[in-house]
């Protein structure tokens, strides 16, 4: 049997902030709080209804004392569901996402971002269902 994966954990200054941040990205809802710490998950289904797909990981958000000064060497990549990427890449920024760039080259099939802690992640311009 091989593992299953099942949370990304971010270190980071601000848990509460952060953890709104990824839930309006990715309509995901609290799970649960500690002292210094918020967990985010995809919404529960209802009774009898079925998740297309496999379930998606868990993040997490725990308070430390340093401070991101380093490229990310592991990111997250998102794909929009329900608009373009143009569109996704706007909606983002207006929710406090900042264009990064990471050497990435011109005529990339995606859009680097930060979210408000720095971490970077990428805009995919395919929509996924």
């Amino acid at each position: 049997m091989a593992s299953k994966f099942t949370e990304l954990a971010f270190d980071c200054a601000d848990p509460e902030g952060l953890a709104r941040f990824w839930c309006e990205v990715l309509g995901y809802e609290v799970q649960g709080r500690e002292d210094g710490f918020v967990s985010i998950g995809s919404p529960e289904v209802p009774e009898g209804a079925r998740r297309p797909g496999p379930v998606p990981p868990v993040l997490t958000f725990a308070r430390v004392p340093e401070g991101k000064v380093v490229k990310n060497r592991l990111h997250i990549d998102v794909n929009p569901t329900d608009r373009d990427q143009a569109e996704e890449v706007e909606r983002l920024l207006g929710l406090g996402a900042r264009r990064a760039d990471v050497g990435q080259g011109e005529g990339d099939t995606w859009v680097v971002l930060a979210d408000p802690e720095g971490n970077e992640f990428c805009v995919l311009a395919t929509r996924r269902p």
